[in-house]
């Protein structure tokens, strides 16, 4: 009887250090550092986004031989005589990024009072890829290793993956999600979803308006990126090549040989652009 006492308050007290922990780690998630970190993030985020974007409108008219990519923009970033310090705000921002995300993937996303699991396993997905982003650009800023270019890692990817058995189905199947995810990215900009997530009623007027055209347009250009790229994965499994595979920089370098020449180019880095100073925008107006 004594055992069995003692179990259900040893059960008792394991349950209470379980709920004193989860509430502890919801504060931190909802604290003010953590919202910090997340405008810090979506700040860094809109850095590369602008820098990528300015890059490929220089591209387009063989005005520059740098890759529109995110070793391109380090590279840009490390040119200036600020460059040193405007690295480490990007590494302190995309950890910032991606703990944030982490704790949209563990307590789901604020206010949210049941996230579905699909949101948590998007919000961890994310929370992967500003992962990797931030390693990268920490050993950039380090000078422990250069960034490899997105064509680089695309090629190797796919290459590893497909020394193995159902390796080709694998790239195949990553190159379908990244089209997919590219095109419901562009569906919910052109919807503009975002609206709900942001302190529209603080905008008025031109502004408002303004901040809904930047990220209805930067979020279709960004979504026609990610489609590019996830079609050149499924065509480099389907002929098992994987040189086929393209990285961002190639990706938006295959739009200037479309019919629509150099000009398609032009208006998806116009875009890019616009995504990058929209994510400027929710650094100040989103809600967190």
């Amino acid at each position: 009887m004594a055992s069995e006492t003692a179990r259900r308050r040893g059960s008792r007290s394991a349950r209470l250090t379980g709920r004193r922990a989860a509430n502890s780690g919801r504060k931190a998630a909802n604290s003010t550092a953590m919202r910090v970190l997340a405008r810090a993030g979506l700040a860094a985020r809109g850095v590369m986004y602008v820098l990528i974007g300015w890059i490929a409108a220089q591209v387009a008219f063989g005005h520059s031989g740098q890759q529109a990519d995110r070793t391109g923009a380090l590279q840009t970033i490390g040119t200036t005589p600020v460059g040193e310090v405007l690295l480490w705000l990007l590494v302190i921002g995309f950890v910032g990024m991606t703990l944030w995300r982490l704790c949209e993937a563990v307590y789901g996303a604020p206010g949210s009072r049941d996230p579905k699991t699909s949101q948590r396993v998007a919000a961890l997905g994310k929370a992967v890829v500003y992962a990797v982003v931030a390693y990268s650009v920490l050993k950039f800023a380090t000078g422990t290793g250069g960034a490899q270019s997105s064509d680089t890692e695309s090629v190797d990817l796919t290459a590893t993956l497909m020394k193995y058995p159902g390796g080709r189905i694998a790239v195949f199947v990553i190159g379908l999600a990244l089209a997919g995810g590219g095109i419901y990215l562009a569906y919910e900009a052109w919807k503009k979803e975002f609206r709900g997530d942001l302190r529209l009623g603080e905008l008025h007027g031109h502004l408002r308006r303004v901040v809904e055209w930047l990220g209805e347009f930067g979020g279709i250009a960004r979504g026609a990126v990610f489609v590019t790229a996830g079609i050149f994965l499924m065509v480099s499994a389907a002929d098992a090549q994987p040189r086929q595979a393209k990285g961002v920089d190639s990706a938006l370098r295959s739009l200037a040989s479309t019919p629509g020449g150099p000009w398609l180019l032009v208006l998806v880095a116009a875009g890019l652009i616009m995504f990058g100073v929209f994510s400027w925008c929710e650094a100040r107006w989103l809600r967190l």
